[in-house]
């Protein structure tokens, strides 16, 4: 390319305006614009902007101390307390790669994951120190252990780890100019997938990304500022999806909560003055089913982002009469959690309540960070014809998308070809352009040489006035080769027989589409509250083989 007037060597970028992306420039302006507003709330405590930054500078010069940099691997078992918001803004000042574990995970997992990434300082919960311990009896690692002391949740000790007030207490906060990373594209979080089939992979954020997506989440909701946020998503999932570095860069304020318990988060929703929460749709469905049990509607409205699956229109409907003000978002972990978003437009609030629940329940369009936001053929790459029936694999493009999976070359290969990020999920593009997710690509039942969207019978399912929760997968069948079967959990004190679930489903479906069979039972779910449906799979074959 031929050097151009704008190529000139002093139009280069230098130190005064080209400066790498990074969330941790948000905590420090938010501790020094706000330093006195309330950062961080957990049961009696509460602390500033300004004490919760020098505590994460202290923290982050005390893992310089132990050598942490770029390279290494900061691993933590946490459930949602001041530590893991913590760590969220100290690690990445300290160089290193945070990696939140998934605290319902078994010993042999956890120590998987420990080894793989190669952990060499460990952040452990006292409440949850037996299940570190027996994962650091199976790891190859041998990272250095502090002990994250929460009263509410003892513990038992564990061997030469060090109490994590002490490690921050004669630390110096580390300096501003040495909390940024030296490029944009460093690595700053380590998230493993779910490892529903073999063993998890680990996916890497970079801190160009990271920044993007917590501003688009402010951008997207419309965050105000100082709005108070309530913990119901796990931090350790897509590091709550970026929030901890939404809520410092409007100087908001975390409250924290241990477990996402049903009568914890009412209590919450009545009494903190709580204006934002985030969760999956079995969360909201949770809080709406208790204050239907306790006849309680909300004050004021809170403001629910809500992702994970798509939330049926019955469940939205019936949040939305409790006072819940509801954003569908969507996204993977490999796109930094929610990158899409149903965005709302005012002509929809002249529809009744039924056809709005149905509106909100679309995934949407890509957030104004994410550059593209597609349906595509996954053979040919061309995008589908956007008429709400041709289904096709909803791909990503953009900045809010993961570097690959660590150590997998083959399976980031994979996940990139064509030129966009596969995410396995397969939609419909309405005339608007709207994506609706219809299913994982492998959760579609095929029965007859017909294609049956899971999504779509179990939305149908939830709007039985006794069902709490539905699952439907794929059973063997000797005819059609596949058919659909429904596993339904339902709402406590209610009843209802198989024959009358199939018959309502009837009246909403073609009769292809519905269940030949319900099982009624508790389903398994993950600790985000999505239904495992790879289990209730396994289920099914062993039942109807």
């Amino acid at each position: 390319m031929t050097p151009t007037k704008y190529d000139e060597p002093f139009l280069a970028p230098r130190s005064a305006n080209y400066i790498p992306l990074t969330p941790t420039s948000l905590i420090r302006r938010a501790a020094q614009v706000y330093p006195d507003y309330v950062a961080i709330e957990y049961g009696t405590l509460s602390r500033s902007w300004k004490d919760t930054y020098v505590r994460c500078a202290k923290i982050a010069n005390a893992l310089k101390a132990l050598e942490v940099d770029r390279n290494s691997t900061v691993s933590a078992l946490l459930p949602n307390t001041p530590h893991a918001v913590e760590l969220a803004y100290a690690v990445p000042m300290s160089g290193g790669v945070l990696n939140m574990i998934n605290t319902r995970l078994k010993p042999e997992e956890i120590a998987f994951i420990l080894d793989h990434g190669e952990a060499e300082v460990f952040f452990v919960d006292s409440g949850l120190a037996e299940l570190a311990k027996s994962a650091l009896s199976l790891a190859k690692v041998k990272p250095t252990i502090i002990y994250c002391d929460d009263t509410t949740a003892p513990g038992v000790d564990i061997d030469n780890a060090i109490d994590y007030e002490d490690f921050l207490r004669d630390a110096a906060p580390l300096s501003a100019d040495n909390m940024m990373p030296a490029n944009e594209w460093d690595s700053i979080a380590l998230n493993y997938t779910s490892g529903t089939t073999g063993n998890p992979k680990g996916v890497v954020y970079h801190h160009r990304g990271a920044y993007l997506n917590a501003l688009g989440n402010g951008l997207e909701w419309s965050l105000p500022l100082h709005f108070r946020y309530l913990w119901t998503l796990p931090l350790f999932h897509c590091n709550g999806w970026c929030f901890p570095w939404t809520i410092a860069a409007y100087a908001g304020t975390h409250v924290c909560l241990r477990a996402p318990e049903a009568t914890a988060i009412l209590d919450a929703l009545t009494s903190a003055d709580i204006t934002h929460m985030c969760g999956a749709p079995i969360i909201l469905n949770m809080a709406t089913t208790e204050a239907e049990k306790q006849s309680i509607t909300l004050k004021s409205p809170v403001k629910c982002m809500v992702a994970g699956a798509a939330p049926p229109a019955a469940v939205l409907a019936r949040a939305s009469k409790i006072g819940f003000d509801i954003t569908h978002v969507y996204g993977l972990t490999e796109v930094y959690g929610p990158t899409a978003i149903c965005a709302w437009k005012k002509e929809w609030n002249q529809k009744d309540d039924s056809e709005r629940a149905t509106l909100k329940s679309r995934q949407g369009v890509n957030y104004a960070v994410q550059e593209e936001l597609s349906v595509r053929d996954p053979d040919t790459m061309e995008q589908i014809v956007p008429n709400a029936e041709i289904m096709g694999e909803v791909m990503f493009r953009g900045n809010i998308v993961m570097k690959g999976y660590l150590k997998n070359p083959d399976a980031t290969e994979n996940a990139f070809k064509g030129g966009h990020f596969r995410s396995g999920d397969l939609a419909v593009m309405h005339q608007d352009r709207y994506v609706e997710i219809r299913d994982r690509s492998k959760d579609i039942i095929i029965s007859g040489g017909e294609n049956v969207s899971s999504i779509e019978v179990e939305g149908v399912l939830y709007q039985h006035d006794a069902v709490s929760l539905a699952a439907v997968v794929a059973a063997p069948h000797e005819k059609w080769g596949e058919t659909p079967v429904a596993f339904i959990e339902l709402k406590e004190g209610m009843t209802a027989t198989g024959e009358e679930i199939i018959e309502f489903t009837r009246q909403h479906l073609a009769h292809f589409k519905c269940p030949r069979q319900v099982i009624f039972t508790e389903l398994p779910k993950t600790s985000t509250g999505k239904i495992q449906k790879f289990v209730i799979r396994d289920q099914a074959k062993d039942l109807f083989n």
